[in-house]
This record gives C-alpha cells, structure tokens and sequence, in this order.
C-alpha cells in the first residue's frame, strides 16, 4: 500500500491519463494560452485590415473628386459631315475642353470663334480657337444649359462681338448633348 500524501490536493495521475506527456490541466492552460495568442493576432489583422481599407476607401473617394465628370458633349461637323471639333464641358472645372479633329487651319489674318445657337435669341460667343489641336476656353455650365447646337465660325483676327454674331456661314456646326452623370 501507498501511504497517501495529505499535505497536498494534487492527484498523481497515472501516465496514461496524460496527453503529450502532459497532465489534462496543463494541456487545457497551453491550448486557452494559444488560442487568446491567436485571438489577439486575429484582432491585429482586423483592425490592420480595417485601416487599410479605410485609406483605399480615401483614396478613391479623392480620385473621384478629381475626375472629370463630362456633362455636355458635341461633335462639329463640316457641311459634308466630318467631324472637325469635340467640346466637352466639365462642371467641376469651369472651362470647355476642345478638340481639333480634322486639318482645318485659319488663315493668317483670320480667327476661329466658337459660338452658342441657343433655342432662341441671338448667338452668344464662347470664346475663340486658338491654333494647337486642344485647348480650353473658359465657360460655366450656364453657358451651355438652353443651347441646342454650338458653331464655329471663320472671323477677322481677334473675332466679333456678341450682338455682331457670326458674321457668316458656319464652317462647323452640332448638336449639343447633355449627358446624365
């Protein structure tokens, strides 16, 4: 017979009741241990993740911003039909964006000048052309709201006045579009 041991509340357990070569109490401390320690890693990740996705989130949210958002478009075209210019209007930038698209060139002492033909009363310049393929001319989206068609005309250098109007035949002409955003 084994004398018991009173002083202490400790069971000796029998090698078989060991897993790992450890006692179930240390085996159940070890295993609570690793999983707060891959709790906690876990969290990391989270929160690491949620940061990460907040910055892209920024990110896009300033790429949108500064996108351009086209709202008006046109495309003048000659008599015969050929496109000449692209306008595109950008409400977040006030300025009309224009693009040469065929191989017209004014003469030395003669100027391009865009105009709006609004549904009704007079034509209202918009600025000139200068002579590089694209270019900006400074316009509101009130400039285009009630135009249906926007012209370009072949004036003397420095083009005309407003209340003047094209002083002749429209070299290019076309519809303008509103485009839904």
């Amino acid at each position: 017979m084994q004398p018991m041991n009173t002083d202490s509340h400790e069971k000796i357990s029998p090698a078989s009741d060991r897993v790992l070569g450890l006692h179930p109490l240390t085996w159940w401390q070890s295993a609570t241990i690793l999983c707060v320690i891959l709790l906690v890693f876990a969290g990391a990740m989270g929160v690491s993740m949620f940061e990460q996705f907040k910055a892209q989130v920024a990110h896009l949210q300033k790429q949108l911003v500064t996108a351009p958002q086209i709202k008006y478009i046109a495309v003048l075209t000659d008599a015969q039909g050929a496109p000449g210019l692209l306008v595109t209007l950008d409400p977040t930038q006030p300025t009309l964006a224009l693009q040469r698209l065929g191989s017209t060139v004014e003469g030395r002492e003669e100027s391009l000048q865009l105009w709006a033909l609004p549904t009704s009363g007079r034509a209202r310049s918009l600025g000139l052309l200068g002579s590089s393929k694209t270019l900006r001319i400074p316009a509101a989206e009130s400039d285009l709201r009630d135009v249906l068609h926007l012209g370009v005309s072949v004036e003397r250098k420095g083009g005309v006045e407003d209340a003047q109007g094209p002083s002749g035949e429209l070299l290019f002409r076309g519809g303008v579009v509103q485009k839904a955003l």
